[in-house]
């Protein structure tokens, strides 16, 4: 019988989110993504609620509504700048730019177009307002080791990661 995604299982998966109107994969992850169920939730909590009680093998299509995670899409944190002003090394559609408020809080902003004159940068997350399936294939599902539970994921060989660091995307 083979083991069932539930928490302290450390689980091994591959994903993409799929734009539901359009059918494009927006973004794929290949290389498995190792996590301890219940210890460190890497994706929406409705993804990891529809993963329990799967196993290794197994493939399943969550949808997830972005306006829900994400809020809406929020206009005024579209910018366009001249392409002269913007340094060299932002001038690259899909480079991530973090940017500070007045207030000092920081938001992730993305290039997202881009011509001869103009750069355009988007603080939203790329999911607002967007329907979208994640299609996740599990890859492996086992018993965590004390190690891998105390850093809620897989551990790399040579890597020293301090799990406190480790944030849910």
């Amino acid at each position: 019988m083979s083991e069932t995604i539930q928490d302290g299982k450390f689980v091994e998966l591959t994903y993409q989110v799929i734009d539901k109107k359009s059918e494009h994969v927006l973004t794929r992850v290949e290389f498995p993504l190792g996590y301890v169920h219940g210890h460190n939730e890497i994706l929406a909590p409705s993804v990891h609620k529809e993963l329990e009680g799967k196993s290794a093998g197994d493939v399943i299509e969550v949808p997830i509504d972005g306006n829900q995670i994400f809020g809406p899409r929020d206009e005024s944190l579209v910018f366009t700048e001249r392409t002269v002003s913007v340094p060299e090394a932002y001038r690259q559609i899909g480079t991530s730019i973090l940017m500070e408020g007045e207030k000092g809080q920081t938001r992730s902003f993305i290039v997202t177009r881009m011509d001869d004159q103009t750069l355009t940068i988007d603080g939203n997350n790329p999911l607002c307002g967007r329907e979208v399936v994640f299609k996740l294939e599990i890859l492996t599902v086992r018993e965590a080791n004390d190690e891998e539970t105390r850093a809620g994921g897989a551990i790399i060989a040579g890597a020293n990661i301090d799990p406190s660091l480790m944030r849910p995307v």
